[in-house]
């Protein structure tokens, strides 16, 4: 069960091409790859951040969001 707090929907832009995507996040493991729809760009964790979802989006990822460690 998700702690209801927690949004799992956050907005992603590829930084290359600018397409925007609703995605959900994961809960139960990091995503190190995202593959933008449009230009085929492969979107890595910038350094220091362990996940896509902590950089390229509007609402960061659920570990975050709860106050913890990224993907601790």
């Amino acid at each position: 069960m998700t702690d209801p707090q927690v949004v799992l929907e956050s907005t992603l832009t590829c930084p290359k091409c600018g397409r925007v995507e609703i995605e959900t996040m994961p809960t139960d493991a990091c995503q190190w790859f995202y593959e933008c729809k449009s230009c085929g760009t492969v979107l890595t964790p910038k350094e220091g951040d362990c996940c896509v979802f902590c950089y390229y989006v509007t609402v960061p990822c659920p570990p975050i969001q709860k106050g913890d460690s990224c993907c601790a």
